[in-house]
């Protein structure tokens, strides 16, 4: 009997060997997640198995693309009560209790993404297998919404590798490769291709071996001698990239491990209690607005018809090196062209050292075949897009527009990598101005995901939709912003650290003083940090753009003159050694630091209502996935405006 009834999302079938094959399929959605009305059809199809239990059982997707997506965090939104979503949680964990349970081997045969509450369904079978594939990622990344695993996976994973391996996993959301999953014990199997899941998932049913988790260390790392010892590093180590204050969730994933890891169905209880609690907290409500932030912006440009093929880029600098390193890594062939073939060489030794860390065998080859030095400029003839990121000098940028706009095609977009020069004084060395936009990168290029993709006035709207476009090709975040000074980013971000400058030379606050009452609010790195991994040059150039007062220029120049680039140079605000900024203690007292943390980020929020009432974006929500993704903006907030909105802040 194969009839489960009117099921929307699920299909079962059993083969000719009794052999059932349950399929999850979501009617209406291009991916699988975990929604109520597809939770509620499983409780009846564990039913089902419960009355009719095959022979053994294996678990697909029904999508072209991934195994399960997680929850789906829409619905997330719809609970106003802790007690609700509790509630949630605990008749899914009585329904993959049942599920687990089942007097039959169950294999879930993973192809695509396995994430979240699709992991979580998957560790309640016997075997696990996927395919080796590079669209197949493994993991629990839970803490990136302000929750953690709540669907048992906090429970089974721990008790299935341990929870040395398993919270480390978990507290950071990284989603594993195949093999790398197979290699923490996270998966059984790793299927060679596609074509070949199914067959090995048979297989693996047919020999209905028993598994091989958890091994002996796995149980001792669950003793509460080991936890108790284990718990105090993971919160030690934690607590050095995130407070607990701003983002509970780690410190209570841990403390539960800690507390009830050695008693299954305590463990449980905790994970439904706790993880309801922190779903209607702040900083999970924060962190789904960036979320539903991030996917909006990933569906900008997306449907543009844009084949992008080749680039040129014109500036061979850390930012144009990277820029054309990081479109190599997206498959792209790049031109460089620099005045100077030692600037170009030393580029490409940059580009082919982060080829080689994150590329392997004929990939690697193939990405230093793609990168071509072009002192000439040849490569402008045949791109699609040409980006400039020359110094930041309008009579320079103008007159190699003029040079270039006769030799590029008629279709391709002409770019400028300018950081805060509006496209107004550039675009009129152009016979046709209407084809300059901006595509402004943020360094560094590798690690930034917004690219704010730049319209004049006289930017024709089919160039700015194909910068879009081009954005989504690259794997960035891409963000339209009307031309200005300082476009979005670098105009809120200018007052805010130079508002930092002023406090240390008018009010003498130390350096380590201000950027701690910037951590204390939730960024991720202070103002006077940042404006030395932006570049004391850089920050120079905008101040001078957007006009800041004569002593903070005067200081700039001062350092630039001196060679004292900040980060890039070794020496700025602060020393650098080895990467890091070497810093004194802080040492105010808390009254002094809220004092300096409203100083700092009145000019910050003043000049986001500024760039919403100028319209250098659409609406509030573009502005806060612009300050977010460009600036690191306290993601936990859920964005300057929404912060604003909420009452949190005048």
């Amino acid at each position: 009997m194969t009839d489960i009834g009117n099921l929307a999302h699920w299909r079962y079938s059993v083969d000719e060997d009794g052999v059932g094959w349950l399929v999850i399929d979501r009617a209406g959605e291009d991916v699988n997640s975990l929604s109520r009305a597809l939770l509620d059809e499983f409780d009846q199809v564990v039913s089902h198995l419960e009355a009719h239990t095959p022979a053994g059982l294996v678990v697909m997707s029904g999508k072209a693309s991934g195994f399960i997506l997680g929850v789906d965090i829409r619905e997330f939104d719809d609970y106003t009560d802790a007690s609700e979503v509790e509630h949630l949680i605990n008749g899914v964990h009585r329904s993959l209790q049942r599920f687990e349970d089942l007097r039959c081997y169950k294999v879930a045969a993973i192809d695509g993404a396995c994430v979240g509450g699709g992991l979580e369904f998957a560790l309640c079978c016997d075997h696990l297998v996927a395919t080796d594939s590079s669209s197949t990622r493994i993991g629990l990344p839970e803490v990136k919404l302000g929750i953690y695993p709540g669907f048992g996976g906090s429970v089974r994973l721990t008790r299935r590798i341990g929870g040395a391996k398993a919270l480390p996993l978990m507290l950071t959301g990284r989603l594993l490769k195949p093999a790398a999953a197979r290699a923490q014990g996270v998966i059984d199997a790793v299927s060679a291709r596609h074509g070949s899941l199914r067959w090995d998932a048979l297989r693996a049913v047919r020999r209905a071996r028993p598994s091989r988790h958890p091994t002996r260390l796995a149980r001792l790392s669950n003793t509460r001698p080991a936890r108790e010892a284990l718990a105090r590093v993971m919160v030690k180590q934690t607590a050095a990239k995130a407070r607990p204050a701003h983002y509970p969730a780690p410190f209570k994933l841990i403390e539960a491990w800690r507390a009830h890891g050695g008693d299954r169905a305590a463990h449980f209880r905790s994970e439904a209690l706790t993880v309801s609690k922190l779903a209607m907290g702040e900083t999970s409500k924060g962190l789904r607005r960036v979320f539903h932030l991030m996917e909006s912006l990933k569906r900008s440009g997306k449907d543009i018809d844009f084949d992008v093929q080749r680039v040129h880029v014109i500036g061979a600098g850390v930012m144009g090196g990277d820029i054309a390193a990081w479109c190599v890594q997206q498959g792209m062939e790049v031109t460089l062209q620099d005045r100077d073939a030692s600037y170009i060489e030393a580029a490409l030794k940059r580009a082919h050292k982060q080829f080689s860390r994150r590329l392997r065998g004929g990939a690697l080859v193939a990405a230093k075949a793609r990168l071509i030095g072009d002192l000439d400029g040849k490569g402008v003839a045949r791109a699609d897009v040409v980006i400039e990121a020359i110094i930041e000098d309008v009579e320079i940028k103008r007159s190699l527009f003029a040079s270039l706009e006769p030799q590029m095609r008629d279709d391709a977009v002409l770019a400028t990598n300018t950081s805060s020069i509006p496209l107004e004084s550039l675009s009129s060395a152009l016979t046709d101005p209407s084809r300059l936009i901006g595509l402004h990168f943020f360094n560094p290029v590798a690690k930034m995901p917004l690219l704010e993709v730049v319209r004049g006035e006289q930017s024709d709207p089919a160039m700015v939709q194909r910068g879009l476009a081009f954005g989504q090709r690259i794997g960035k975040l891409p963000l339209a912003v009307k031309s200005s000074p300082g476009f979005l980013v670098n105009r809120v971000l200018s007052p805010y650290m130079l508002k930092a400058m002023s406090l240390h030379l008018d009010e003498g606050i130390t350096l380590a003083n201000i950027d701690e009452a910037a951590l204390r609010f939730g960024m991720p790195m202070g103002p006077v940090e940042l404006a030395d991994v932006v570049g004391l040059d850089v920050c120079q150039k905008v101040s001078e753009t957007l006009g800041a007062p004569a002593p903070l220029r005067d200081r700039l120049a001062g350092f630039v003159a001196a060679g004292k680039l900040g980060k890039k140079s070794g020496e700025g605000n602060y020393r650098w050694e080895k990467g890091s900024a070497v810093k004194s203690a802080p040492d105010a007292e808390d009254a002094e630091f809220a004092r300096i943390e409203e100083a700092l980020l009145q000019p910050f929020f003043d000049e986001c209502r500024a760039c919403l009432e100028d319209e250098v974006v659409e609406d509030s929500d573009q502005l806060d996935a612009g300050i977010i993704f460009g600036t690191g903006f306290a993601p936990f907030r859920g964005g300057p405006m929404h912060h604003l909105q909420s009452g949190e802040s005048a």
